[in-house]
């Protein structure tokens, strides 16, 4: 008699449930990892912003509703999240959504940059935003993160 070489269908179904089990603890660790990145493009972009303002308010004793003004850009070409200080968006070209909690703007004593996007597949937006304190938050109500 000859003997057959191979696996047996139980021994593939054993390395396919494993594989399967692997993968379903990768997965949400890859997309939590993902979700993260995304939100430190929104964390750079608005320190940015903030040194920007600070920058211009130290030379001209008001902070500015302009990214022009300001000579600020956000990093990279490939935007998750939308920037505005007031009269102007950049990065993803979203429109302010409604009801935000900080308005975008900018007075000779204060400002507010927000950035906003939807990280994920669902339509809650994702809200940040930082003033002259360098208080950088995301306010209630506003996360887009998954739980």
């Amino acid at each position: 008699m000859r003997k057959e070489k191979g696996f047996t269908l139980i021994e593939l179904m054993i390395v396919v449930a494993i594989i399967a089990i692997l993968a379903a603890i990768a997965i949400p660790n890859f997309m939590s990892f993902i979700t993260k990145t995304k939100r430190s493009e929104a964390k750079y972009n608005l320190e940015g912003i903030h040194k920007a303002e600070i920058s211009w308010f130290s030379e001209y004793n008001y902070f500015s509703n302009s990214f022009n003004e300001i000579r600020w850009r956000p990093e990279g070409s490939n935007y998750h999240y939308t920037y505005s200080v007031g009269t102007e968006l950049f990065g993803k070209g979203e429109a302010i959504p409604g009801g935000i909690p900080v308005t975008p703007a900018a007075t000779t004593t204060s400002f507010s940059a927000c950035a906003w996007g939807s990280i994920d597949s669902d339509p809650t937006v994702d809200l940040w935003y930082v003033n002259e304190r360098k208080d950088l938050l995301n306010p209630t109500g506003w996360d887009d993160v998954r739980t």
